[in-house]
């Protein structure tokens, strides 16, 4: 790509007038951002952003016929694989990046979904299967864009809502671990390990994401075929998802230390109840020998013919028990 200035883009599939199925579309200039009608009417200059809806059939032909796209920008656009990936052809650079998908009532779920996006100049191209947060982050931003808008802007555009996203449930995450923290320390209703599977989980889906992305971009970084106007963008955008996992990791080590403490008291709680359960037994042993001892069906038994056998056998066993304890006691072990 020789330049990333704005072209005319004429968004016209060779089939008829059928169009895509498009969620939304804005074309950006620097006198704004207006909402795209009709895919088949050319953007005027400017800049222009499609996204749309891969459920829909016309989608999937209308990239099919799509002859301003190189044919491997298109098969990645229609491929079934979800794996983060990325691959330069031309000036056209497409990827596949993970983002959590929302439904209608609720703005975030703990389902991943699949953003695909194709970038030249001029156009960017995002599809998906089931709705995602970051494309609500970047329609309102582009909604109340002023000023000078290329490839570069769209690329980090895009990446910077679903960094935003992702900072956000991590902010949310990490207060809800000091929370849990907080109610550990100050010993009301302290938490119990179990209770921060829900968390590990999703800072775990987090890192995985992250991860992914960070390996996209770091191979876009060193891909000599990546149009130059981008590489300044590919960089920064390295450096902040860089900075995002370095949160997220800060955030799963203080939920580590969190469940070390947990697993501590929980062990301690645990040697406790061990510890009293063989005073108990060691206690009752001898009275348990007595009682044995004067329970066998045999001759000679003390006490067997006087009226108060009973009353002796039951002294003889309690002053065992008293014998036991003070000889633990003596031996350090009733000093815990």
């Amino acid at each position: 790509m020789a330049k990333d200035s704005p072209e005319l883009i004429p968004i016209q599939p060779s089939h008829g007038d059928m169009g895509p199925g498009l969620i939304w579309g804005m074309d950006v200039s620097p006198a704004g951002a207006f909402a795209v009608a009709d895919c088949a009417i050319p953007a005027e200059g400017g800049f222009r952003w499609l996204h749309l809806n891969l459920a829909h059939q016309r989608t999937r032909s209308w990239i099919e016929q799509f002859a301003l796209l190189p044919t491997a920008a298109r098969e990645l656009l229609l491929s079934a694989d979800t794996h983060q990936r990325a691959l330069v052809d031309g000036d056209t650079i497409a990827c596949v990046l993970h983002d959590f998908e929302r439904d209608f009532d609720v703005a975030d779920t703990a389902r991943i979904g699949g953003l695909r996006m194709a970038l030249m100049p001029g156009l960017m191209i995002t599809a998906r299967l089931h709705p995602v947060r970051s494309a609500d982050i970047v329609r309102n931003r582009l909604s109340r864009w002023t000023g000078a808008f290329a490839a570069a802007q769209a690329l980090e555009l895009l990446v910077g809502a679903i960094n935003e996203n992702m900072a956000d449930i991590c902010r949310s995450l990490s207060a809800e671990v000091q929370h849990v923290e907080d109610a550990f320390l100050d010993a009301r209703n302290p938490p119990k390990a179990r209770d921060l599977i829900g968390i590990r989980r999703r800072l775990a889906q987090i890192q995985r994401i992250i991860s992914g992305m960070r390996g996209v971009f770091q191979r876009l970084e060193k891909d000599e075929d990546l149009p130059e106007p981008l590489l300044p963008s590919v960089e920064k955008i390295a450096q902040r998802i860089q900075s995002l996992d370095g949160d997220v990791a800060g955030v799963q080590s203080q939920l580590r230390l969190l469940r070390e403490e947990l697993d501590i008291q929980e062990s301690q709680r645990t040697n406790q109840n061990l510890y009293i359960l063989s005073i108990v037994t060691a206690l009752m042993l001898p009275a348990t020998l007595v009682t044995g001892i004067f329970g066998m069906n045999t001759g000679g038994l003390p006490f067997a013919q006087g009226p108060f056998g009973t009353i002796h056998a039951t002294l003889m066993a309690g002053g065992a028990a008293i014998a036991t304890y003070l000889l633990l006691r003596w031996m350090g072990f009733m000093r815990r």
